[in-house]
């Protein structure tokens, strides 16, 4: 699957990576029902990182369709209630 980080670029990861992406995709999306900016922070990072550890970097002059598109580090508390959508802030795009 093809995974963007806003602010970063694409990454191939495997499948098998969406179950803890989804988990930390929960984190974040309780941080932000909770108010907590400093816990969407960290979840935030925590998604990159494992993105980034798990996944190979595509080139930018690559364009590929993305599977998940995962929010910028520094998503501000007030940004991430408007991304809310009810299934954490990681989109399912079609």
């Amino acid at each position: 699957m093809i995974v963007r980080l806003m602010g970063e670029g694409q990454w191939q990861v495997a499948d098998s990576v969406r179950a803890p992406i989804d988990e930390l995709d929960g984190d974040t999306e309780r941080a932000v029902v909770a108010g907590d900016e400093v816990a969407l922070a960290l979840a935030l990072r925590r998604l990159h990182e494992l993105v980034r550890e798990s996944g190979e970097k595509l080139d930018d002059a690559e364009l590929a369709a993305s599977d998940l598109v995962v929010p910028p580090i520094d998503l501000s508390l007030v940004e991430a209630r408007e991304l809310l959508h009810g299934d954490g802030l990681i989109p399912e795009l079609p």
